[in-house]
């Protein structure tokens, strides 16, 4: 199943440019904002295992027009050096439990945006995101994706001048500017997934491969990062959880290659689908 955020509502995705609003597909008994769907997952994905509403109209579905498929959630995870290449690139050792920052709801976006450029130095991070669908606190690890309503493409843009000012690293403010959390263009449920726990994952700039890998990498896998939050904190439905970039970001080249106006970043995931950002001067 695949659920789009179009205008602030919920759409059921059917192939690849089709779609039935959840609410008027539903009868009224889901929707229409895309948020009231996760505090309510497990009814509205059995309600809606067919797939397709019978006898409800479809629309026209363009992921131009989509918004982050969580737009409002409760709170931001984000994973640093999950996979062990970019922690080397990096210059860290790969680390022995999960480190994680926030992002900033302010710089959501949904997959096909325009990015004006902050001051500094900014780089890209394609990520896998999950979307919490259930409620978790001390989750097992095995348990994990079951509390996950499910994923989708993200970019982790970073101006890495302020992350790595002052005497301790800005994490979360360099990495929220406005437009700096592109997501969708769809969320994916697991099901649809060949295997949910092994997709190719990377990025284009200007037509230029910058990142190839595959979500099997990761040092922490997406249940044992549910599980290591719900130990600390209550993860919520519509909760999102950016789960690290593999190797090939710009800070790690030489020379370094950082954004620039005019580039074309082009951020795709096996089975979910693309981020399209084009990146403009301030003022523009």
């Amino acid at each position: 199943m695949k659920i789009a955020n179009v205008g602030g509502r919920a759409k059921l995705v059917l192939g690849e440019d089709r779609a039935q609003d959840v609410e008027e597909a539903s009868g009224g008994r889901f929707g229409p904002e895309p948020h009231s769907l996760f505090e309510r997952w497990a009814d509205f994905a059995a309600f809606f295992s067919d797939k397709e509403a019978a006898g409800v109209a479809t629309e026209s579905f363009s992921p131009a027009e989509a918004g982050p498929p969580s737009p409002s959630p409760r709170q931001v995870f984000a994973v640093a050096l999950n996979y062990r290449d970019h922690a080397a690139e990096s210059g860290f050792a790969a680390p022995e439990d999960p480190l994680f920052f926030t992002k900033f709801v302010s710089a959501f976006s949904g997959p096909v945006t325009e990015v004006v450029l902050p001051p500094g130095r900014v780089d890209w991070e394609t990520e896998l995101v999950a979307v919490i669908g259930r409620e978790a606190r001390h989750v097992e690890v095995g348990e994990g994706w079951d509390h996950v309503a499910g994923v989708t493409v993200g970019q982790d843009l970073s101006e890495r001048a302020l992350q790595r000012s002052g005497p301790a690293p800005q994490y979360s403010l360099a990495k929220s500017h406005r437009g700096f959390a592109p997501q969708g263009p769809y969320l994916v449920t697991p099901d649809e997934l060949v295997d949910r726990d092994d997709l190719a994952i990377g990025c284009q700039v200007n037509g230029r491969p910058m990142q190839s890998a595959r979500t099997s990498d990761m040092i922490f896998p997406v249940p044992t990062l549910v599980s290591y939050l719900s130990q600390i904190v209550t993860l919520l439905p519509g909760d999102v959880i950016f789960t690290g970039t593999p190797p090939g970001v710009g800070m790690g080249r030489q020379p370094q290659v950082f954004l620039q106006p005019g580039d074309q970043l082009v951020s795709r995931i096996e089975g979910i689908g693309e981020l399209h950002q084009t990146f403009v001067a301030p003022g523009c």
